[in-house]
């Protein structure tokens, strides 16, 4: 997944190059929204102080029959987000304080 700046708000998308082999093809876009849940999810909790705005664009994916659902996708996500602010999202990330707390 890339982090990028953006003006305002989460905006989450799919690289449209992207292809996952798994049947059902059709669960897909059900994961990838899981996924943006948990990204979101990080982003916003109020420990982080701030309000981020950023784009993340999703590159690679990989599902299996046994392991692939909803909750596997949304951790994943939690935990990509959770990766980006230990490791400093771009500076030109746009940070705004939160109001009250």
């Amino acid at each position: 997944m890339d982090f990028e700046p953006a003006a305002e708000g989460f905006a989450f998308e799919v690289d449209q190059e992207l292809t996952v082999e798994y049947e059902p093809a059709e669960n897909l876009p059900r994961f990838f929204a899981a996924a943006a849940a948990g990204i979101e999810e990080q982003l916003s909790l109020p420990e982080h102080g701030v309000v981020i705005a950023t784009r993340v664009v999703l590159r690679r994916a990989r599902a299996d029959t046994f392991g692939s659902h909803e909750l596997a996708f949304k951790i994943a996500g939690y935990l990509a987000a959770r990766e980006a602010l230990a490791c400093g999202l771009p500076a030109t990330l746009s940070v705004v304080p939160r109001d009250g707390g």
